[in-house]
Protein backbone atom coordinates (compact mmCIF):
# COMPACT_ATOMS: atom_id res chain seq x y z
CA UNK A 1 0.00 0.00 0.00
CA UNK A 2 1.26 3.40 -0.71
CA UNK A 3 1.08 5.31 2.56
CA UNK A 4 1.61 9.05 3.34
CA UNK A 5 3.04 9.88 6.79
CA UNK A 6 2.88 13.19 8.59
CA UNK A 7 5.05 13.78 11.35
CA UNK A 8 7.25 11.75 10.53
CA UNK A 9 10.22 12.42 11.88
CA UNK A 10 8.80 11.99 15.81
CA UNK A 11 8.46 9.69 18.18
CA UNK A 12 5.56 7.97 16.92
CA UNK A 13 6.53 8.80 13.41
CA UNK A 14 9.46 7.50 12.95
CA UNK A 15 8.78 3.81 14.70
CA UNK A 16 5.54 3.90 12.31
CA UNK A 17 7.55 4.37 9.16
CA UNK A 18 9.92 1.65 10.22
CA UNK A 19 7.72 -0.87 10.51
CA UNK A 20 5.29 0.05 7.68
CA UNK A 21 8.59 -0.40 5.31
CA UNK A 22 9.01 -3.59 6.81
CA UNK A 23 5.67 -4.59 5.97
CA UNK A 24 6.46 -3.97 2.58
CA UNK A 25 4.08 -0.53 2.45
CA UNK A 26 5.61 2.14 -0.06
CA UNK A 27 6.14 5.20 2.60
CA UNK A 28 6.38 8.66 1.24
CA UNK A 29 6.87 11.49 4.26
CA UNK A 30 5.90 14.84 4.19
CA UNK A 31 8.27 17.10 6.18
CA UNK A 32 9.53 20.82 6.32
CA UNK A 33 12.83 19.85 6.50
CA UNK A 34 13.34 17.30 3.89
CA UNK A 35 17.18 16.92 4.54
CA UNK A 36 16.64 16.26 8.31
CA UNK A 37 14.03 13.50 7.32
CA UNK A 38 15.80 11.60 5.20
CA UNK A 39 18.50 11.19 7.14
CA UNK A 40 16.81 9.83 10.18
CA UNK A 41 14.36 7.38 7.89
CA UNK A 42 17.13 6.30 5.87
CA UNK A 43 16.53 5.44 2.22
CA UNK A 44 13.50 3.34 2.34
CA UNK A 45 11.05 6.65 2.88
CA UNK A 46 10.28 8.79 -0.16
CA UNK A 47 10.64 12.49 1.79
CA UNK A 48 8.95 15.35 0.45
CA UNK A 49 9.27 18.90 1.42
CA UNK A 50 5.84 20.19 2.38
CA UNK A 51 4.70 23.24 4.48
CA UNK A 52 1.28 22.04 5.79
CA UNK A 53 0.18 25.58 6.28
CA UNK A 54 -1.20 25.92 2.24
CA UNK A 55 -1.32 22.96 -0.30
CA UNK A 56 1.58 22.51 -2.36
CA UNK A 57 3.06 20.48 -5.10
CA UNK A 58 2.70 17.74 -2.50
CA UNK A 59 -0.59 17.28 -2.39
CA UNK A 60 -0.01 15.50 -5.73
CA UNK A 61 1.50 12.87 -3.77
CA UNK A 62 -2.43 11.81 -2.10
CA UNK A 63 -3.50 10.59 -5.98
CA UNK A 64 -4.27 6.90 -5.08
CA UNK A 65 -2.63 6.41 -2.42
CA UNK A 66 -3.85 3.82 0.29
CA UNK A 67 -3.83 6.03 3.35
CA UNK A 68 -2.46 9.38 4.79
CA UNK A 69 -1.50 8.72 8.55
CA UNK A 70 -1.51 12.34 10.14
CA UNK A 71 0.55 12.55 13.03
CA UNK A 72 1.96 16.27 12.96
CA UNK A 73 1.72 18.20 16.02
CA UNK A 74 3.68 20.19 18.03
CA UNK A 75 4.58 18.58 21.35
CA UNK A 76 2.52 20.17 24.15
CA UNK A 77 4.96 19.68 27.20
CA UNK A 78 8.15 20.63 24.52
CA UNK A 79 7.89 24.54 26.19
CA UNK A 80 5.85 26.50 28.77
CA UNK A 81 2.45 27.57 27.10
CA UNK A 82 2.00 31.18 26.63
CA UNK A 83 -0.42 32.81 24.29
CA UNK A 84 1.86 32.31 21.64
CA UNK A 85 2.34 28.29 22.42
CA UNK A 86 -0.37 27.67 22.36
CA UNK A 87 -1.78 29.17 19.44
CA UNK A 88 1.43 26.76 17.96
CA UNK A 89 -0.30 23.66 19.86
CA UNK A 90 -3.72 24.24 18.03
CA UNK A 91 -2.38 25.23 14.57
CA UNK A 92 0.08 22.60 14.20
CA UNK A 93 -3.25 20.51 14.63
CA UNK A 94 -6.11 21.97 13.27
CA UNK A 95 -4.80 24.05 10.67
CA UNK A 96 -2.14 20.72 9.16
CA UNK A 97 -5.58 18.82 8.72
CA UNK A 98 -7.55 21.72 7.41
CA UNK A 99 -4.68 21.84 4.89
CA UNK A 100 -5.12 17.74 4.36
CA UNK A 101 -8.61 17.75 3.39
CA UNK A 102 -8.38 20.56 1.15
CA UNK A 103 -4.99 18.58 -0.59
CA UNK A 104 -7.91 15.81 -0.84
CA UNK A 105 -10.69 17.63 -2.26
CA UNK A 106 -8.66 19.03 -5.31
CA UNK A 107 -8.05 15.75 -6.63
CA UNK A 108 -10.38 13.57 -8.88
CA UNK A 109 -12.29 11.36 -7.15
CA UNK A 110 -11.29 8.94 -8.04
CA UNK A 111 -7.59 9.15 -7.40
CA UNK A 112 -8.40 10.23 -3.70
CA UNK A 113 -6.60 8.42 -1.05
CA UNK A 114 -8.93 5.63 0.35
CA UNK A 115 -8.45 6.59 4.27
CA UNK A 116 -7.40 9.47 6.70
CA UNK A 117 -6.18 8.08 9.85
CA UNK A 118 -5.31 11.43 11.94
CA UNK A 119 -4.24 11.16 15.69
CA UNK A 120 -5.85 12.73 18.22
CA UNK A 121 -5.88 12.90 22.30
CA UNK A 122 -7.17 11.30 25.02
CA UNK A 123 -7.54 15.01 26.77
CA UNK A 124 -10.37 15.10 24.21
CA UNK A 125 -12.19 14.24 27.48
CA UNK A 126 -12.70 16.14 30.69
CA UNK A 127 -10.58 16.05 33.68
CA UNK A 128 -12.40 13.58 35.95
CA UNK A 129 -13.25 14.96 39.09
CA UNK A 130 -15.24 13.78 42.55
CA UNK A 131 -18.00 12.52 42.20
CA UNK A 132 -17.37 11.14 38.80
CA UNK A 133 -13.79 10.04 39.59
CA UNK A 134 -13.72 6.47 38.92
CA UNK A 135 -16.41 6.96 36.20
CA UNK A 136 -14.74 4.90 32.82
CA UNK A 137 -14.51 7.40 29.86
CA UNK A 138 -15.16 5.65 26.07
CA UNK A 139 -15.51 7.07 22.91
CA UNK A 140 -19.69 7.96 23.17
CA UNK A 141 -18.14 10.59 26.08
CA UNK A 142 -18.73 14.10 24.94
CA UNK A 143 -15.42 16.52 24.57
CA UNK A 144 -14.04 18.91 27.75
CA UNK A 145 -13.99 22.57 27.45
CA UNK A 146 -10.10 22.72 28.00
CA UNK A 147 -7.61 24.14 25.94
CA UNK A 148 -6.38 20.67 24.78
CA UNK A 149 -10.62 18.99 24.92
CA UNK A 150 -11.20 22.34 22.30
CA UNK A 151 -7.97 21.31 20.37
CA UNK A 152 -8.96 18.02 19.85
CA UNK A 153 -12.66 18.38 19.24
CA UNK A 154 -11.23 21.09 16.98
CA UNK A 155 -8.99 18.79 15.06
CA UNK A 156 -11.25 15.79 14.75
CA UNK A 157 -13.80 18.04 13.29
CA UNK A 158 -11.16 19.02 10.55
CA UNK A 159 -10.63 15.25 10.04
CA UNK A 160 -14.30 14.81 9.41
CA UNK A 161 -14.16 17.10 6.89
CA UNK A 162 -12.58 14.30 4.58
CA UNK A 163 -15.42 11.92 4.84
CA UNK A 164 -17.87 13.82 2.45
CA UNK A 165 -15.01 13.38 -0.18
CA UNK A 166 -15.40 9.82 0.52
CA UNK A 167 -12.78 8.93 2.70
CA UNK A 168 -12.87 6.62 5.64
CA UNK A 169 -11.75 8.74 8.68
CA UNK A 170 -10.19 7.34 11.96
CA UNK A 171 -9.11 9.32 15.32
CA UNK A 172 -7.02 7.49 17.13
CA UNK A 173 -7.24 9.41 20.64
CA UNK A 174 -3.71 8.45 21.89
CA UNK A 175 -3.04 8.37 25.71
CA UNK A 176 0.62 8.47 27.28
CA UNK A 177 2.94 6.57 24.50
CA UNK A 178 5.44 4.57 26.25
CA UNK A 179 9.15 3.91 24.79
CA UNK A 180 12.39 5.01 24.72
CA UNK A 181 12.52 8.75 23.43
CA UNK A 182 9.03 9.73 24.67
CA UNK A 183 7.69 11.39 27.38
CA UNK A 184 9.13 8.28 29.61
CA UNK A 185 12.67 9.46 29.50
CA UNK A 186 11.58 12.21 31.56
CA UNK A 187 9.34 10.46 33.72
CA UNK A 188 12.63 8.26 34.76
CA UNK A 189 14.27 10.75 35.33
CA UNK A 190 13.68 11.44 39.28
CA UNK A 191 13.35 7.86 39.77
CA UNK A 192 17.17 7.29 38.65
CA UNK A 193 18.15 10.06 40.95
CA UNK A 194 16.16 7.98 44.17
CA UNK A 195 13.79 10.95 44.22
CA UNK A 196 10.16 9.26 42.06
CA UNK A 197 7.33 8.86 43.19
CA UNK A 198 3.42 10.53 42.98
CA UNK A 199 2.49 13.83 41.70
CA UNK A 200 0.35 15.28 43.98
CA UNK A 201 -2.12 13.21 45.54
CA UNK A 202 -1.36 10.53 43.37
CA UNK A 203 -4.56 10.08 42.04
CA UNK A 204 -5.07 11.25 38.79
CA UNK A 205 -6.11 8.56 36.34
CA UNK A 206 -3.31 8.20 33.64
CA UNK A 207 -4.33 6.48 30.17
CA UNK A 208 -1.40 4.76 28.88
CA UNK A 209 0.00 2.45 26.05
CA UNK A 210 3.13 0.71 24.68
CA UNK A 211 4.79 2.36 21.70
CA UNK A 212 4.90 -1.15 19.45
CA UNK A 213 1.02 -1.03 20.18
CA UNK A 214 0.72 2.33 19.15
CA UNK A 215 2.44 1.87 16.09
CA UNK A 216 0.74 -1.49 15.47
CA UNK A 217 -2.78 0.57 15.68
CA UNK A 218 -1.78 2.91 13.11
CA UNK A 219 -0.92 -0.06 10.74
CA UNK A 220 -3.26 -2.10 11.43
CA UNK A 221 -5.92 1.11 10.84
CA UNK A 222 -4.62 2.03 7.41
CA UNK A 223 -5.47 -1.31 6.03
CA UNK A 224 -8.64 -2.30 8.22
CA UNK A 225 -12.22 -0.51 7.28
CA UNK A 226 -13.37 -1.51 10.38
CA UNK A 227 -11.42 1.41 11.93
CA UNK A 228 -13.30 4.61 11.42
CA UNK A 229 -14.83 7.16 13.92
CA UNK A 230 -12.88 7.67 17.50
CA UNK A 231 -11.03 5.30 18.68
CA UNK A 232 -9.35 5.48 22.18
CA UNK A 233 -6.24 4.54 21.39
CA UNK A 234 -4.82 3.10 25.31
CA UNK A 235 -3.92 -0.22 26.59
CA UNK A 236 -5.26 1.31 30.20
CA UNK A 237 -5.99 3.57 32.67
CA UNK A 238 -4.11 3.46 36.47
CA UNK A 239 -4.03 5.94 38.98
CA UNK A 240 -0.74 7.73 39.30
CA UNK A 241 0.55 6.10 42.64
CA UNK A 242 0.34 3.05 40.95
CA UNK A 243 2.16 4.01 37.67
CA UNK A 244 4.90 5.14 40.02
CA UNK A 245 5.22 2.40 42.16
CA UNK A 246 5.02 0.44 38.68
CA UNK A 247 8.17 2.72 37.23
CA UNK A 248 9.89 2.68 40.58
CA UNK A 249 9.88 -1.70 40.52
CA UNK A 250 10.72 -1.66 36.43
CA UNK A 251 13.54 0.90 36.97
CA UNK A 252 14.85 -1.18 40.59
CA UNK A 253 14.15 2.46 42.52
CA UNK A 254 12.48 3.49 45.26
CA UNK A 255 9.08 5.44 44.56
CA UNK A 256 7.93 7.21 47.92
CA UNK A 257 9.12 10.68 47.49
CA UNK A 258 5.78 12.97 46.49
CA UNK A 259 5.87 16.11 44.32
CA UNK A 260 3.95 18.42 46.19
CA UNK A 261 0.94 20.40 43.93
CA UNK A 262 2.66 23.87 44.27
CA UNK A 263 5.77 22.78 42.70
CA UNK A 264 4.04 20.99 39.73
CA UNK A 265 2.18 24.10 39.10
CA UNK A 266 5.05 26.47 39.60
CA UNK A 267 7.30 24.54 37.17
CA UNK A 268 4.33 23.90 34.71
CA UNK A 269 1.70 26.65 34.63
CA UNK A 270 -0.84 26.12 32.90
CA UNK A 271 -0.02 22.16 31.51
CA UNK A 272 0.23 21.04 35.12
CA UNK A 273 -3.41 21.02 35.18
CA UNK A 274 -3.12 17.61 32.85
CA UNK A 275 -0.10 16.43 34.65
CA UNK A 276 -2.42 17.33 38.36
CA UNK A 277 -5.88 15.65 36.63
CA UNK A 278 -6.46 12.59 34.34
CA UNK A 279 -9.39 10.41 33.06
CA UNK A 280 -10.14 6.89 33.07
CA UNK A 281 -9.88 6.28 29.74
CA UNK A 282 -10.60 2.68 28.38
CA UNK A 283 -9.62 1.20 24.82
CA UNK A 284 -13.83 0.16 24.45
CA UNK A 285 -13.60 0.45 20.66
CA UNK A 286 -10.03 -1.77 20.21
CA UNK A 287 -11.72 -4.13 22.12
CA UNK A 288 -14.53 -4.55 19.95
CA UNK A 289 -12.33 -4.55 17.17
CA UNK A 290 -10.51 -7.56 18.85
CA UNK A 291 -6.89 -5.34 18.38
CA UNK A 292 -4.22 -8.11 20.38
CA UNK A 293 -1.96 -5.44 22.80
CA UNK A 294 1.37 -6.59 22.75
CA UNK A 295 2.02 -5.07 26.07
CA UNK A 296 -1.31 -5.53 27.93
CA UNK A 297 0.16 -5.27 31.33
CA UNK A 298 1.48 -2.26 32.55
CA UNK A 299 4.81 -3.49 33.97
CA UNK A 300 6.08 -5.64 31.09
CA UNK A 301 5.31 -2.07 29.12
CA UNK A 302 7.63 -0.48 31.23
CA UNK A 303 10.73 -2.66 31.09
CA UNK A 304 10.43 -2.58 27.84
CA UNK A 305 10.10 0.87 27.16
CA UNK A 306 13.27 1.55 29.13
Amino acid sequence: MKIIVTGATGFVGAALCKALVERGDQVIALSRDAARAKAKLGPSVEVLEADLETVGPWGRAFANAGAILHLAGESVGAKRWDARQKQVIRDSRVETTRTIVEAIAELDRPDRPKTLICASGTDYYPFALPPIDDDEVTEIDPPSDSFLGRVCRDWEKEARGAEPLGVRVAMLRTGIVLGHGGPLDKMTTPFKLFAGGKLGNGEQWMPWIHLDDVVAAYATAAHDARYAGPINLVTDSVRNREFAAALGRALGRPSWLRTPKLAIKAALGEFSEYVLHGRRVVPARLRELGFQWKYPALEDALRAAI
